[in-house]
């Protein structure tokens, strides 16, 4: 149902209701507040861009969206990402790439795909999660350490190598400065839960180095003045050449988007017993994508923590989420100008402590005792985010894990020769006396029996036809069991189709028996049902066998019972 939350929501809203949303909104929007400037800045644009993106898309998200308490905005998986494509194609193509991405999104939501996002596997999310995790924190060092280097190398490994190489540049006031903001982050939290620990680390640790004189970079040193104003909107403008260049950047922003926000909505659903609207949710995202970097803003979606942190403080509807967006906003126009104050180090520890919760290193070592292929993908996605490129690592990750599912279905789906195993099949059955069972159930010579079981797809297909060929003797009938085929692709049917049209010219009569449904409308409409014929598909396996019999008596026999389906459309 592509209704917002917002609307439902009202419906019943009251006074004691608006002063939780209130309270929650305020204190969301502190937490807010240096997460932004701090994703902005890791991200490689500067830091009111960051703040844009929190107010413009933070508001948009809450007023649109499919769940009650989602607070969107700049977040930690978007760091590699953006920063990839702000040093490949410059701002107008971030500004390109996230408006595109946005209108994927909003075709997300309108197709009713918001269910499909949760078949991309869990080791493909954990694997890049971790990944960009180890970016976050690998390209916080320099301020971190205070490192007396140039601009920091994208590539991880270069990254690491310009690290060692600055080593000996390290600031110990830088050094204190940082240390003294990740203690307060770590332990405030033991002494007061409403007022969020990297807020009071920003506003202490500023305060310590300007009324200390300690020399320190800032954000004012290293990016001027902050703009304490929300920018008139601006259309991007690239060439052809430049679109079809960020085509692939734009769809690892919206799956990465769709799969943040989602999975923020299911763990917001835990948290409070409800149950968020996925399509409206992605129509939400796509639309904040769209609009936000008309005003300078990067790529958002919905950031786990602080949707947590607005259900713990008492946030029940989207009304929290708009006042975060509005505090966020009061909060850069009176107060803006004096971000500039804030060290750099302290930034870099705020994100070194939100690095370490993104890791999910318990997951990921979790996750390490999962079959080999899941194994595969969590290994094989996580260091090609860290050393090549996260949207290399979901293509790669994506396919290769298709590929193994593929593989796995079709070891799980099996052809077999059960000729000889049917009269012992029957002796196990005690409904029936066991002479009518054997009587029915004899095999005549020059009949052979296949069964397949599991999904009949193009994975499975060479299997089967390699099966049939193993047979010794040619039979005259061959009798093809499908009880246990649940699902029968293109593949299959091509493969069935092929087997039918190499037993017609060795003069074998092909059978099919106990057949479902899904399989059946499959063969309906493809070929091979006429190859087959109507007439040769029964709706249980003795009645294949009389059929056979009579195959065997004359060379035009009658048919007996055979399945009856459903009428085919001639056009």
């Amino acid at each position: 149902m592509l209704v917002p939350k917002l609307f439902t929501t009202l419906r019943d809203y009251n006074r004691s209701q608006f002063a939780s949303d209130l309270t929650a909104g305020v204190i969301v929007g502190i937490v807010a507040l240096p997460l932004a400037i701090a994703f902005a800045i890791a991200s490689g644009v500067s830091p009111e861009r960051g703040l844009i993106t929190a107010i413009v898309a933070g508001f948009l998200i809450s007023a649109l969206g499919g769940s009650r308490v989602q607070i969107g905005g700049p977040t930690g998986a978007f760091v590699v990402i953006v920063y990839g494509i702000v040093q490949t194609h410059g701002l107008q193509g971030l500004m390109v790439a996230t408006v595109m991405a946005g209108f994927m999104l909003l075709a997300m939501g309108l197709a009713r795909l918001g269910s499909v996002i949760k078949f991309v596997p869990t080791p493909l999310v954990t694997g890049f999660t971790s990944g960009i995790a180890v970016i976050i924190f690998s390209s916080q060092v320099k301020d971190f350490l205070g490192l007396q280097m140039g601009d920091v190398p994208a590539n991880f490994l270069e990254k690491v190598a310009a690290y060692a190489d600055h080593a000996g540049s390290a600031s110990l006031p830088a050094i204190g400065v940082g240390a003294l903001s990740m203690a307060i982050i770590i332990v405030w939290p033991r002494l007061n839960r409403r007022i969020p620990g990297p807020f009071v680390a920003l506003i202490v640790a500023t305060a310590v180095v300007h009324l200390a004189g300690i020399d320190v970079e800032t954000v004012g040193s290293r990016f001027g003045t902050l703009a304490a104003t929300i920018p008139t909107p601006e259309m991007p403008r690239l060439g052809i050449a430049e679109l079809t260049a960020l085509v692939t950047p734009a769809f690892s922003i919206a799956l990465l988007g769709a799969v943040e926000s989602l999975l923020s909505a299911v763990v917001a659903d835990g948290m409070i017993g409800s149950r968020h609207r996925a399509n409206m949710e992605l129509v939400a995202q796509g639309v904040a994508n769209i609009v936000t970097p008309l005003f300078g803003g990067i790529p958002a979606t919905g950031a786990i923590a602080r949707t947590a942190t607005n259900v713990r403080n008492g946030g029940r509807t989207p009304v929290a989420g708009i006042v975060h967006a509005i505090t966020l906003l009061l909060i850069t126009l009176f107060f803006g100008r004096w971000a500039a104050l804030i060290p750099m180090a302290t930034l870099a520890a705020i994100l070194v402590v939100v690095a370490y919760h993104m890791s999910e290193w318990r997951t990921f070592r979790e996750e390490l005792r999962a079959p080999k292929s899941d194994v595969a993908v969590l290994l094989t996605t996580f260091l090609l985010t860290v050393v090549v490129d996260l949207t290399v690592a979901i293509e790669i990750g994506m396919v290769l894990s298709a590929f193994l599912f593929m593989h796995r279905m079709s070891e799980v789906t099996a052809v077999n020769a059960v000729t000889r195993e049917l009269a012992r099949e029957a002796s196990d059955e005690r409904d029936v006396p066991l002479e009518e069972l054997t009587s029915r159930r004899s095999i005549p010579d020059g009949v052979e029996v296949f069964e397949i079981s599991g999904a009949f797809f193009f994975g499975a297909a060479e299997a089967f036809k390699e099966t049939l060929t193993q047979v010794g003797r040619k039979p005259k009938v061959l009798i093809i069991r499908m009880r246990d085929v649940s699902l029968l692709d293109a593949t299959g049917l091509r493969a069935l189709r092929d087997v039918v049209h190499r037993s017609k010219a060795e003069r074998t009569l092909v059978l099919v028996a106990e057949i479902h449904a899904q399989p059946l409308a499959a063969l309906e409409r493809s070929p091979a049902y006429d190859d087959l014929g109507a007439g040769q598909i029964y709706m249980t396996l003795e009645e294949a066998l009389d059929r056979a019999r009579e195959h065997l008596v004359t060379r035009h026999p009658t048919p007996v019972t055979p399945f009856r389906s459903v009428k085919r459309d001639p056009g």
